[in-house]
């Protein structure tokens, strides 16, 4: 793995060169999910028969990794938009025990292309992000495509940011160490919402953790010609995802939608990014992480050159995932750790 603190532009770290540019030990588990996975954009270009393929998938295709012990874990709906329904969210406390005092409060919303997945599939991620940062994480059952197409999941999003910032201080969180993170189209949103909340006068965000997110509509970059196919998510995989979030004539170009276009990236909070080499949105994370630094944001990135999309599923078989989840977990706690030598003031330095 690459740990840089100032990034140079996309396709600025070349993955190795060779016909499978991929880490040996991670192959076997691309073939794996991609076996697995829903032919999306080819032979399955509905929704609702793409989310039975993958409710009928072996569990083998995922990690196998055993959840991490956490504290009290709580089922709720909270308030969304108004005219839309409540937003299931997931609650996740830290074991007191091991974490005391207020914690960082981590609003996450899970990947699957805006379209699949959901609470129970991204569990494990939360468990692992409450025990590894000793964190209070709000994991947000957002409304999923193409059924609610842009901005409802955006809408949904925000509304569980704000849920979660007036209630930190009750999830035994600290109101000034507030997290948005996300994986895939996760990290997205994760992006988005950091974005409206600067722009609205929303909630405080102190840090934005973003996992080789969705940033981009124009899927025009190199890393989608060179990571196409055959590294688990492929490049029609992400056009259909596209498809189906966005609708005929979709705002492609709206901020919230590709953040990447956003025209002014100041005032944001510091960024954490992990980006995978063999991955089609390699390039966007890599602009974004720039973009970020020209705007005068603090960033870290954790680029794995010889990962795939979806790598940190598997932090006992792939040494990267391990690694790149203990950098999450760091750069998390460290939100309250500043917090508490500031006495209080500000947020992560990134």
């Amino acid at each position: 793995m690459t740990r840089r603190e100032n990034t140079g532009a996309a396709g600025a770290v070349a993955a190795p060169g060779g016909s499978d540019r991929l880490d040996p030990l991670a192959r076997p588990l691309v073939d794996a999910l991609a076996a697995a996975f829903p032919d999306l954009g080819g032979a399955v270009t509905d929704a609702g028969e793409a989310r039975r393929i993958l409710a009928a998938a072996p569990t083998s295709s995922a990690s196998g990794t055993a959840r991490p012990a956490v504290g009290p874990v709580v089922d709720r709906t909270v308030p969304g938009v108004p005219g839309a329904p409540g937003i299931p969210v997931r609650i996740y406390l830290p074991e007191p025990d091991r974490h005391a005092g207020p914690r960082p409060t981590v609003v996450f919303f899970h990947g699957g292309g805006y379209t699949l997945c959901g609470l129970d599939s991204h569990d494990a991620t939360a468990r692992g992000l409450a025990a590894g940062a000793g964190a209070a994480v709000v994991s947000v059952g957002y409304r999923l495509a193409p059924e609610h197409r842009f901005p409802a999941a955006v809408d949904d999003a925000y509304a569980a940011l704000c849920w979660a910032a007036s209630e930190s201080a009750v999830l035994g969180g600290d109101p000034g160490a507030l997290v948005t993170a996300g994986d895939s189209s996760g990290g997205g949103l994760a992006t988005a919402v950091t974005l409206r909340a600067r722009d609205e006068g929303g909630p405080a965000v102190a840090l934005q953790v973003l996992l080789y997110p969705v940033l981009d509509a124009a899927q025009d970059t190199a890393s989608y010609r060179e990571n196409a196919r055959g590294y688990f998510l492929t490049a029609a995989h992400m056009r259909w995802f596209w498809q189906q979030y966005l609708g005929p004539g979709g705002h492609g170009t709206h901020p919230l939608a590709s953040p990447l276009r956003a025209a002014d990236l100041t005032g944001l909070p510091p960024a954490h990014l992990v980006v995978a080499g063999c991955d089609p949105l390699r390039d966007e994370g890599l602009d974004y992480a720039e973009r970020l630094r020209t705007a005068g944001v603090a960033v870290s990135l954790a680029h794995c050159p010889r990962m795939f999309h979806g790598f940190l599923g598997f932090p006992e078989l792939l040494p990267d995932a391990g690694e790149a989840l203990a950098d999450v977990a760091e750069v998390i706690d460290s939100v309250a750790a500043h917090r508490k030598n500031s006495g209080g003031r500000g947020g992560a330095t990134g």
